[in-house]
């Protein structure tokens, strides 16, 4: 019998610069499982797409010229819309950008990525995986991210690198190898880091570890 093809996931790219946006949607374009549904510079027109043709994600630049995708967020999260948001930024706006994972954005990364790279970190936002850019760690400090003062318990040594290693958007034998382990003890760090934060996907990971454990990482 043969098996249905998944259906695309649907992509909303919202970007003023019309070289870079249009450049990925013809990546995404030329990759089945996405469908670019639209492409747009500001605010406004993003919402009225999102209102007529809907999407599963949407990349969001920050930095929108007089906008900020920020505002993009917080006004399509207050009409409904339930799909994923990636950040996607020059990389001028650490901190802006971190704030907007605990506000709900799944993931950011660096326009100047290497496009295979790209693909692959949109590809983990559309499963639902986290992703930050490595290169953002190193800018937080504790409450950076609105984290709670509530007590916590502590991270291992095993627990920091296999959450880094999340962070970085591998998968469980990729990290495995990275660190010299099985993959079934990178399972069982997961595991107790999900029993620790509360969470049960790898992006509420990502998102409740920056709240609360920025100094660890």
């Amino acid at each position: 019998m043969r098996v249905p093809a998944a259906a695309p996931t649907r992509v909303l790219i919202v970007d003023d610069h019309s070289l870079f946006r249009e450049s990925l949607a013809r990546l995404l374009d030329a990759e089945a499982e996405f469908e670019v549904v639209g492409h747009c510079a500001g605010v406004e027109d993003a919402l009225g797409l999102l209102a007529s043709r809907g999407a599963d994600l949407v990349l969001l630049d920050l930095d929108l010229g007089p906008e900020r995708g920020g505002d993009f967020l917080a006004r399509a999260r207050a009409a409904g819309f339930p799909g994923r948001v990636m950040i996607v930024t020059a990389g001028g706006e650490g901190l802006e950008a971190v704030r907007l994972m605990a506000r709900g954005a799944s993931g950011i990364f660096l326009k100047h990525s290497p496009l295979a790279d790209l693909v692959r970190i949109i590809r983990g936002g559309a499963a639902g995986d986290g992703w930050i850019d490595p290169r953002y760690l190193p800018r937080l400090a504790p409450g950076d991210a609105g984290g709670s003062s509530e007590p916590r318990a502590g991270l291992t040594g095993r627990e920091r690198d296999v959450l880094r290693g999340v962070f970085a958007g591998l998968a469980n034998k990729e990290i495995a190898a990275g660190l010299g382990l099985s993959e079934s003890s990178v399972k069982a760090a997961l595991q107790q880091l999900f029993g620790k934060t509360g969470v049960r996907t790898r992006g509420q990971l990502v998102r409740v570890a920056l709240e609360r454990y920025p100094e660890e990482l």
